[in-house]
């Protein structure tokens, strides 16, 4: 059975829950295989078997880390071109599809980026996307080399299926060129409390029918574990920070539950936030766009709804 590698999605030796999902997906194609870059590879061992990893490829090396992307699209170049994967699974974020990007440069592979289901298929892994701001769903699948594919977040449950977790450092060589930009300093994320928003199960997002109130948004994200996201609307009015904004210039998000208040619907917010497992949307506007796509509706004042819900949500 052929390797499939996953790059490890990580913050300072954390791992990340894409991992856990990417290494589901990876044994319905092939062998799983980790891909660990960075500091901290040895304390996430057993998580990463514990989801199936058959091996644990780790690099440790500073400059794999200190200079941006380059350095790891590189790593994975030299595993590819050694290992002869089935396929290459990577995050898909900002540096993730970057990451991805560059590979497939290097390898002469297809890439494909947001995936929201990867299958195996008679002729290697198919994939489903969301295209065109949502407009469309298509099947696509690579046809060139090594099939390298970003996979969203909440693509997959994860399952936990015990591997064998060989953990094996790897000596790889960085050129001059991939250290080209370096990273200087660094600022965590101030903690919120509540889980990233590309990585949460359940998303709740105010828009313009919040008037500036996220309170009720807010307690009732806080009520289910949820993220908070935002409208352009309400992020172009100040009235939430922008990397909290879900839609087309935004963060792309696929939860599971996906709970739209005061968002009428424009093709740039659903586009943001179309391959949501389930959605539901309370607006007072019965007409309003958002309600083509739900599964649930609630014509009503966000005011009365959601306080309604918090309260039922507490009791249960």
């Amino acid at each position: 059975m052929a390797e499939v590698l996953v790059l490890v999605d990580h913050a300072n030796g954390e791992v990340k829950k894409p991992a856990a999902e990417m290494l589901t997906i990876a044994r319905r194609l092939g062998e799983p295989s980790a891909v660990f870059i960075g500091p901290g590879a040895e304390t996430a061992t057993d998580l990463l078997a514990r989801y199936g990893a058959e091996k644990i490829y780790a690099v440790s090396d500073p400059a794999a880390v200190e200079h941006l992307v380059a350095p790891q699209a590189e790593i994975l170049a030299q595993l590819v071109q050694e290992k002869q994967p089935a396929a290459v699974l990577i995050p898909s974020s900002a540096s993730g599809k970057e990451i991805g990007a560059r590979l497939a440069v290097k390898t002469e592979s297809g890439l494909i980026t947001d995936a929201v289901d990867v299958q195996a298929g008679p002729d290697g892994p198919v994939t489903t996307q969301s295209v065109f701001a949502g407009s469309y769903t298509v099947q696509a699948k690579v046809t060139k080399g090594t099939p390298i594919i970003c996979v969203k977040p909440n693509s997959a449950a994860p399952e936990q299926a015990n591997g064998a977790g060989a953990f094996e450092e790897l000596s790889v060589t960085i050129s001059d060129g991939a250290k080209a930009a370096k990273v200087t300093a660094a600022e965590p994320k101030k903690a919120t409390g509540r889980p990233e928003l590309t990585e949460a199960a359940i998303v709740v997002s105010g828009g313009r029918g919040t008037g500036g109130d996220f309170a009720p948004v807010e307690t009732f994200a806080d009520a289910l574990g949820a993220a908070v996201g935002a409208s352009r609307a309400a992020v172009d009015a100040g009235w939430y920070p922008h990397t909290s904004q879900v839609g087309q210039t935004g963060k792309q998000v696929s939860p599971q539950l996906y709970v739209a208040a005061g968002i009428s619907g424009a093709i740039q917010h659903r586009a943001g936030m179309q391959t949501s497992k389930t959605i539901v949307a309370i607006n007072k506007d019965e007409e309003a766009p958002i309600f083509e796509l739900v599964d649930f509706g609630v014509v009503g004042d966000l005011f009365q709804v959601l306080p309604q819900a918090t309260e039922a949500v507490k009791g249960k």
